[in-house]
């Protein structure tokens, strides 16, 4: 089956939304094996952490900014 998006007549919610939907579709039924540059991006976000310069947000605040933020 082939679909086409027009993603130049979609709006940034659509947009959103249609990547969001593709990666339900690709997470539910695939295994992944992480690159090896996350580990490095994961000890760095903890080191934010622990210092105080990263916010920890639940996904829903997360995605609700993220909506926000003008393209």
């Amino acid at each position: 089956m082939s679909h086409t998006l027009q993603l130049d007549k979609m709006s940034h919610s659509e947009k959103l939304r249609a990547m969001e939907l593709l990666w339900e579709a690709l997470s539910c039924h695939a295994e992944y094996e992480s690159p090896s540059w996350h580990g490095a991006e994961i000890q760095a976000t903890q080191q934010r952490l622990t210092t105080g310069q990263e916010a920890i947000l639940d996904w829903s605040t997360a995605k609700t900014m993220l909506r926000q933020t003008p393209q």
